[in-house]
């Protein structure tokens, strides 16, 4: 399923992009704190590769979701974790739930050109108040006649100095509860009362422009509104499962590079008259690595062979992003530790794998939010007020 001709194809096409046009310029764009995204984002959807799955109306090239994965693999081999992260923004996280629920409208005017890259877009979710408990996010979108006037606040938005839209979860209705009272609106980033902070200062995705977000009375019309009025939790939901199986899938080379990287440099290295390699210690642990990074690949294609499918796959895509965010934490620090002083150097690839992978348990939902999901799959989570995901 992932691997006939017409995914080598993909996968060609994306290595070809990364090896011309990313990765030369990674360490520029690592010093700089910033990545061109307009320019990128350009060439990745001149390429096709921005609408994989996205309906052929808008530009899109309406392919399964295995598709999305073989492309999201060879974003692995990109050198910065910050640039392919903003790139899985734009694809996975910032226009699901406008391609699959927006007005014809809405999506001719912001989707169809966030797939050609002529728009870079991100998703407005955690506040400075509200991270992995999406209900409880303040921000809040008051009607005035056809238009909605939103205050609030976003918080680590990657692509967020750069974004001429956002996709923002905020609050629509005071009651109804916190699952039910949410929508999810266009937010044009050049309107007026929208105030960029940033880029933020962080320990890893140094490339990314991620950026604080103010929102003070920021006019939008009604109709950029995505689906139905407070049914925006449900379709946020929705887009993490995309989300979560794009990440899982990215870090999937992401860590083979990282492991390959090593043992090239442990059979070259010289110690004791033998080199780094030959020790049992290094060699058993580099096996067992593979090894897990092989399992979490079996894991992330079973979730979407079955996503495809159009089953249910919260369960297994949260376990998918449990694994990734478990292997992420493991596999670089152990990798960095047979470099030896070397590894800790900021030149060396490992370092900045290090640094960057360390997100990957946080973002998108931590690994203990994660845990929770999988306890209420399983039926076993207690019923306790506050706490995510029991309703």
């Amino acid at each position: 399923m992932f691997d006939t001709h017409e995914h080598q194809q993909l996968r060609e096409t994306t290595r070809r992009l990364i090896d011309e046009h990313v990765n030369p310029y990674c360490d520029e764009w690592e010093e700089a704190g910033r990545f061109p995204a307009h320019e990128v984002f350009k060439k990745f959807g001149d390429a096709g590769l921005l609408g994989i799955t996205k309906p052929e109306a808008y530009g899109g090239l309406g392919l399964d979701y295995s598709y999305e994965v073989a492309f999201a693999e060879e974003l692995g081999h990109v050198a910065a974790g910050a640039v392919s992260m903003a790139i899985g923004v734009q694809t996975d996280m910032c226009t699901p739930a406008l391609a699959e629920h927006g007005s014809d409208e809405l999506r001719r005017e912001w989707l169809a050109p966030s797939i050609a890259g002529d728009l870079v877009g991100c998703i407005g979710v955690t506040e400075e108040g509200s991270g992995s408990d999406v209900s409880s996010v303040k921000t809040f979108a008051k009607k005035d006649g056809d238009d909605y006037l939103i205050s609030g606040n976003k918080m680590f938005i990657t692509n967020g100095m750069q974004a001429d839209w956002m996709c923002m979860l905020c609050n629509t209705a005071e009651e109804d509860g916190p699952h039910h009272n949410k929508s999810l609106i266009v937010v044009p980033l050049d309107a007026k009362g929208v105030t960029r902070d940033g880029p933020l200062k962080k320990l890893g995705m140094h490339a990314s422009d991620t950026a604080r977000l103010y929102f003070d009375e920021v006019r939008v019309p009604q109709r950029h509104r995505i689906g139905e009025e407070n049914r925006g939790f449900i379709y946020q939901m929705e887009q993490f499962q995309e989300e979560r199986l794009l990440g899982s899938a990215k870090s999937i080379c992401f860590l083979e590079d990282i492991i390959h990287e090593t043992i090239e440099y442990t059979r070259q290295r010289q110690a004791f008259g033998q080199s780094i390699l030959d020790n049992q210690v290094v060699h058993f642990k580099l096996a067992e690595m593979q090894t897990e990074v092989e399992t979490l690949r079996a894991l992330t294609y079973r979730a979407v062979e079955k996503y495809v499918a159009g089953e249910d796959v919260t369960k297994l895509a949260s376990m998918a992003k449990l694994k990734t965010g478990q292997l992420t934490q493991t596999i670089p620090s152990a990798c960095l530790q047979f470099w030896g002083g070397q590894g800790f150097l900021a030149e060396n690839r490992v370092s900045r794998v290090y640094r960057d992978t360390r997100v990957a348990s946080i973002g998108g939902g931590a690994n203990e939010v994660m845990l929770q999901v999988i306890c209420k799959q399983m039926g076993i989570l207690p019923k306790r007020r506050g706490w995510p995901h029991n309703e």
